[in-house]
């Protein structure tokens, strides 16, 4: 019976256990694209047919330990990817940035402690209205038209005045029925 830790399948660094004499798969990647002649680099099935090839024994898990070992070479940034394709990083090109706005620039600390000392920063926000109560109360600018401002205030009802009744027929909720009119005999 077969665990995990003895699996060759399940772990991917298990290459090194074989009896196989085959060089670590790094440098067996990097031959493979370095033998590759398109300038775009090639992709994972002519890597794998490519160290098939030159290779005679291989470990059962051969394509489980090219797609770890292509993908730590991709992470440490040692290979490229482009359009699924397998490349070198250009020595000549600029580094690769990682996303995000970049961290600003920390200055130098010059020979003065001063200078390494940093300056208080402000909080973040508004800052708090001062707690002192203001000297002289504001004047109200008058109004244009006379009125204060805002809706003005309901009116109180008073108990005094008796509620007035409506005369005639109450209407009932909603919109009223329309009202057909009276049919006029034709010809007469």
């Amino acid at each position: 019976m077969t665990t995990p830790e003895n699996d060759p399948q399940l772990d991917p660094t298990a290459a090194q256990n074989f009896p196989f004499s085959l060089p670590p798969y790094p440098k067996m990647i990097m031959e493979a694209i370095e033998a590759s002649t398109d300038p775009y680099g090639c992709n994972k099935t002519a890597i794998a047919k490519h160290i098939e090839s030159t290779k005679i024994t291989l470990p059962p898990s051969h394509m489980t330990l090219l797609n770890y070992h292509l993908n730590q070479l991709k992470q440490s940034g040692q290979l490229m990817v482009f359009k699924n394709n397998y490349m070198k990083p250009d020595p000549n090109g600029p580094p690769k940035r990682g996303r995000g706005r970049p961290p600003k620039p920390k200055p130098e600390a010059g020979s003065s402690n001063e200078a390494a000392v940093p300056a208080p920063s402000r909080p973040r926000g508004r800052p708090p209205k001062s707690k002192e109560a203001p000297s002289e109360p504001k004047e109200k600018a008058p109004s244009v038209s006379g009125r204060p401002r805002g809706r003005p205030p309901k009116k109180q009802k008073t108990a005094d005045a008796p509620t007035a009744k409506p005369e005639g027929e109450r209407r009932g909720r909603g919109r009223p029925p329309k009202v057909k009119p009276a049919m006029v005999p034709v010809g007469c």
